[in-house]
């Protein structure tokens, strides 16, 4: 079987730090490799990977302020689509460029739907010749039919399970109105607790006038954009991971890495959340402040080896790569 995986190509596969749609698309294609799949990873070219490596972009666009996101992905998706007829299987991973080319791809297409970015893109989806994969059933569109929900998976061994934990709140993710980094805030404020916050800025007016007046350093610490090898470290050493999102989410990565750690999730219920939290195992589903500020406590009681447990079972890296496999032998079948 030769598959090309059709990375996405605003940071590095694997991302330095942030780029949770980089970060899949790498552990997939080493999951492959493992199983030994022929593998080409289109990425950008400073991207690290035991799979066939082949891109245009020297860099990721969003690291380097020389490259134009939509020219590079424009003929990164051209590059892609002039070698297809070389594939078993084209497995998209950057959204609705490529399907807007979609019937001119010489190997079928399937597209993981990493999130909406909103309703305007869907005319891309539903003339798309691809077949689509949803990471969450919560975030299935109706104008579109899925071949399979497949959760995330993460990679275990960077997670190391923390027993005791500590005092502090985490917040892991952007810096953005959607995640709720004020609310974080205010939640822990109204609990007593320390609040950690880990995640690149990315509304730079709401982080100016929301979030950073109330970093202090003792009772709001900023620790900026964290990679890989701190965020095991950090989210295991928390009391909570807090959630308190504004919109509905598609997955949440950093939920997932939390509850591996052994450390359980306050997240606002919303999007996914009903999904990948399993309540009062892995952590609490809440409706505003006040739940939140309860829920602070009781997680408190709940056994952290057993929220890492659960967590382990059903979002590690194997199961994912698995569930694609399975997926790409009835389509190539």
């Amino acid at each position: 079987m030769k598959v090309a995986l059709l990375g996405p190509i605003a940071w590095r596969t694997p991302p330095l730090h942030y780029g949770p749609w980089e970060l899949i698309t790498s552990l997939l294609a080493e999951g492959l490799i493992e199983r030994g799949v022929d593998v080409t990873l289109f990425a950008t070219l400073d991207s690290v990977t035991r799979a066939t490596l082949d891109g245009v972009a020297p860099t990721g666009y969003a690291e380097n302020d020389d490259l134009d996101g939509r020219v590079w992905e424009a003929i990164h998706v051209s590059h892609v689509l002039a070698r297809s007829g070389e594939f078993d299987l084209i497995h998209n991973h950057l959204d609705w460029l490529p399907l807007a080319f979609s019937a001119h791809s010489r190997a079928p297409m399937l597209t993981t739907v990493h999130g909406f970015s909103g309703q305007n893109i869907l005319p891309a989806y539903a003339r798309a010749r691809s077949q689509f994969v949803s990471i969450s059933d919560s975030d299935r569109s109706p104008e579109l039919d899925y071949l399979a929900t497949v959760h995330h998976g993460v990679d275990l061994g960077g997670l190391p399970f923390h027993a005791d934990g500590g005092d502090d709140l985490v917040v892991f993710g952007r810096i953005h109105p959607d995640k709720g980094t004020d609310l974080a805030i205010e939640i822990a404020r109204r609990a007593g607790r320390r609040l950690v916050i880990c995640g690149i800025v990315q509304d730079q007016a709401f982080f100016e006038s929301e979030v950073e007046p109330l970093i202090d350093g003792d009772s709001v610490v900023y620790l900026g954009s964290v990679g890989p090898a701190e965020r095991g470290a950090i989210l295991g050493s928390g009391a909570a991971l807090l959630h308190p999102i504004r919109f509905a989410e598609p997955f949440g990565l950093s939920v997932v890495e939390s509850m591996i750690s052994g450390t359980p999730v306050v997240a606002y219920r919303r999007g996914s959340m009903a999904e990948v939290v399993d309540e009062g195992v892995t952590g609490r589903l809440v409706d505003g402040i006040d739940e939140a500020v309860a829920a602070v406590g009781e997680v408190a009681r709940l056994d952290r080896k057993t929220c890492s447990d659960r967590a382990r079972e059903r979002f590690s890296a194997d199961r994912m790569v698995d569930e694609y496999l399975a997926i790409y032998r009835k389509i190539i079948s």
